[in-house]
């Protein structure tokens, strides 16, 4: 990385810190209980939720889906077989979480999950085999009833796709895919007019990120992203280097700029992140797995500011480690809504901070 970018990245990242310095922390405002908390197991009996995305405003209706719902991927099937899951719960404000979307196997849907608001939702899939090994799987796109409509599959570009987000422009969208089998970072440019889905350009963005199989978790490698239209600045969290990295101009520059910049490394708290979200106080929030740096509390949610200051932390499950995975914040009105996995319980935690 050149020198020039490194500073405007700093220079960014500054700004954004001094804006949020003062601001008052998201988990240390978070009671003791969840607000809600809904179980994620669908008819099947598919188990471990990983993704958690929010359905925006302006999402068509005429479908299943509608503003403010919660939507939770999950990786195993009803025997806990990771990598097999096939469902995608739906939970709307006050009520229990119903089947959105239901796969046919070999699939494993994982926390690369997210909603457009032409009406699209997107899903990684990364399945494993007999072997318990994880295999290539693709990205599917979703319409807003529930139907698969494109399964995206690119050996190079979406070689096991972990994590995603999304920056939303209406008719087009930048979708930012991290790759857990090869540690790298796609950008892909999508159309979305007329109700259509079309990738209209692919670019790497970053690589060299440790990648591994696991066996407390199949695989490890980058995980989480979070991105600030703002400042153009793509944050990743690479669970095997135990390390938060910013990617600047990730939505312009087509240039693979390696790992970016180092924003945050902490031994302490962190420990293996993996959901990462960029929270309105402008901290960024992520869940430690605890597949890789165990110690200290397990099942942690950890809030961080942009330049690496350690903000607060959150026990999402006093069990053993594993629980805390994919994560996402909400405003609704004056009120934000935090959600959260639990992992060991196969719920989705919820709650308001007013």
């Amino acid at each position: 990385m050149t020198l020039s970018i490194r500073i405007s990245v700093i220079l960014a990242s500054t700004a954004l810190a001094l804006a949020s310095a003062q601001a008052e922390s998201i988990l240390g405002q978070l009671p003791t209980s969840p607000e809600r908390i809904v179980s994620t197991v669908p008819p099947n009996g598919d188990e471990n939720p990983y993704g958690v995305a929010v359905v925006p405003a302006g999402f068509p209706k005429g479908g299943l889906l509608a503003p403010g719902d919660i939507l939770v991927s999950n990786f195993n099937n009803n025997m806990n077989v990771q990598g097999t899951g096939t469902t995608i719960m739906s939970i709307a404000p006050g009520q229990s979480a119903s089947v959105f979307f239901e796969g046919q196997a070999p699939l494993g849907l994982t926390t690369a999950l997210g909603v457009l608001r032409a009406g699209f939702v997107l899903v990684g899939n990364v399945p494993t085999n007999s072997s318990g090994a994880a295999e290539q799987g693709s990205l599917l796109v979703i319409d807003r009833s529930g139907n698969r409509v494109a399964n995206l599959v690119n050996a190079a570009f979406l070689d096991g796709p972990w994590d995603l987000t999304i920056n939303d422009l209406g008719s087009t969208a930048q979708v930012f895919v991290s790759n857990v089998l090869n540690g790298t970072v796609t950008r892909l440019d999508v159309f979305l007019g007329n109700g259509t889905f079309d990738v209209i350009g692919v670019n790497q963005i970053a690589h060299g990120y440790t990648f591994a199989p696991n066996a407390a978790a199949v695989v490890v490698g980058p995980t989480g992203l979070a991105y600030n239209p703002v400042l153009d600045v793509l944050y990743v969290a690479s669970t095997a280097d135990n390390e938060i990295f910013a990617i600047p101009f990730a939505g312009h520059s087509n240039k693979d700029v390696a790992k970016g910049v180092l924003v945050y490394q902490d031994n302490e708290h962190l420990h293996g992140p993996l959901g990462l979200a960029l929270a309105p106080n402008g901290h960024l929030i992520t869940a430690n797995g605890d597949a890789v740096f165990a110690g200290g509390t397990e099942n942690a949610l950890v809030e961080f500011t942009p330049l690496g200051q350690f903000v607060a932390q959150y026990q999402v499950d006093p069990g053993p480690p594993g629980g805390a995975f994919g994560l996402a914040t909400a405003v609704d009105f004056f009120n934000l809504r935090f959600a959260a996995v639990n992992d060991n319980q196969n719920q989705l935690d919820i709650w308001i901070v007013r």
